[in-house]
């Protein structure tokens, strides 16, 4: 499970810690292989941005991630692969070597009840209220993504 965005500071390492939260409430985390990174070498070696931080701490979640960027040996070592926008999700697709691996490169809200299809919007520019709600977005969608890997599990076993 692999999710991206821009810089890899802001929306994909906390979808990340969301994410590896939920499989760890779950006992679930040994099935998974979970990181983030960004499309961009901007923030590579970087901790994620300070307020992005202090959210996901405000809400129950701790980040431990290191900044890197999106490589097409990314495609081949993960089933899952969530842009956190449509550019980003087409910055993706140009790197496509094999046309198989199109199915597992998704939009995050595309598991967004409230939102579904839409951006994760960039907090970058915006305040703390921004990145809440940039937690809320991730957290029902991480959740309902894990429902339908659980359902989709059970449906092939």
């Amino acid at each position: 499970m692999l999710f991206v965005c821009l810089g890899n500071i802001c929306r994909s390492p906390l979808a990340e810690a969301i994410f590896k939260y939920k499989l760890k409430k779950k006992g679930l985390e040994r099935f998974f292989e979970v990181d983030s990174c960004g499309t961009s070498n901007y923030h590579i070696g970087g901790q994620p941005d300070s307020r992005t931080i202090a959210n996901a701490r405000k809400n129950g979640i701790s980040i431990e991630h290191c900044g890197r960027q999106f490589t097409i040996d990314d495609l081949h070592n993960f089933d899952y692969i969530m842009a956190m926008d449509h550019s980003n999700h087409r910055n993706i697709l140009r790197l496509l070597e094999f046309e198989g691996h199109r199915d597992k490169v998704m939009l995050m809200r595309e598991f967004d009840p409230l939102g579904k299809g839409e951006e994760v919007p960039d907090p970058y520019y915006g305040g703390e209220k921004n990145f809440q709600e940039v937690f809320e977005i991730l957290d029902r969608s991480t959740e309902n993504f894990l429902v339908h890997l659980q359902l989709t599990i059970l449906q092939n076993s």
